[in-house]
């Protein structure tokens, strides 16, 4: 069985469809019916199934999957061990949330790296914590920031922030101290999978109340433009919300919600790449 037999397998898994992995491979499709067969008759089992839509893995094709996932990680980080230069160059694909995408340390820090380190093609690719965590682990990304608790078994941590939570509110003009009535409230949140919609799910869940009016929205900035129009109210980080922003308050939450931690990680390899390395430093130098 050869690497590009993996290949091929593991773009059928990927979508769905034996003709669609012949299009994304550039092969035509009967060179990929063959591919399969052939590692079915050296597997002796069947690896795939028909549907309507297309093939989905049999049970020995799901446990396959996990082996020839690991092969072509490992491959792949082969040939990056050999290959890396002794300086931090080519690209470099990190994951970020909305929430330290746009803080101003954030910034800073890539400032810093892109001049320190102009021979680095650096990509940014927001998204969810749970996404970015599944795509460090399947290679998507060369590393990654998440919020929330995951399992890390897999991971290294490279640095780690622990920041505290607020309720974010539209002022008013009234200072008075009574806490705002979260029970009947709206609520802007980030799409499912973001452990702060999450935390106030199950804040809400404590007092016996449900989050029933929702706005989701994808950006941080469009956020908390609602919360300042008073559409809903929210849960940040601290660090998300501008000191001198007055058209937002801040409200203390319960104990049990108060700190979220956020982590840059990449992948638990034998090979660390130095352009992640410097990546790494350069947000601990500048503590985001």
């Amino acid at each position: 069985m050869e690497l590009t037999d993996l290949k091929v397998f593991m773009a059928i898994i990927e979508e769905g469809s034996i003709t669609r992995a012949a299009e994304k491979l550039g092969y035509v499709q009967s060179n990929i019916t063959m591919r399969v067969r052939k590692m079915e008759s050296e597997l002796g089992t069947q690896l795939f199934q028909r549907n309507p839509k297309g093939v989905i893995p049999t049970e020995k094709g799901l446990v396959f999957s996990n082996y020839a996932s690991n092969i072509l990680l490992k491959m792949e980080e082969a040939m990056r061990a050999v290959k890396e230069p002794d300086y931090p160059c080519g690209p470099l694909v990190i994951g970020v949330v909305e929430t330290v995408a746009s803080s101003g340390p954030f910034i800073h820090a890539l400032s810093k790296f892109q001049s320190k380190y102009p021979e680095v093609a650096l990509s940014l690719i927001t998204g969810t914590s749970p996404l970015n965590y599944e795509k460090v682990l399947n290679g998507q990304l060369d590393g990654a920031f998440f919020t929330g608790e995951f399992d890390f078994s897999q991971l290294q941590v490279a640095y780690e922030i622990r920041e505290e939570v607020v309720l974010l509110t539209a002022t008013d003009g009234n200072e008075s101290s009574i806490f705002p009535d979260v029970d009947n409230a709206a609520w802007v949140v980030f799409s499912k999978g973001c452990p702060l919609r999450a935390t106030i799910e199950d804040w809400l869940h404590g007092v016996g109340a449900a989050p029933t009016n929702i706005v989701e929205i994808s950006t941080l900035e469009t956020m908390l433009n609602c919360v300042r129009a008073g559409i809903g109210y929210t849960l940040l980080t601290k660090s998300a919300v501008a000191v001198n922003d007055d058209r937002v308050r801040a409200h203390p939450v319960p104990e049990q919600y108060r700190f979220a931690t956020t982590r840059l990680v990449s992948r638990n390899e034998q090979f660390h790449s130095k352009t992640f390395a410097a990546f790494a430093e350069c947000v601990r130098e500048t503590g985001i």
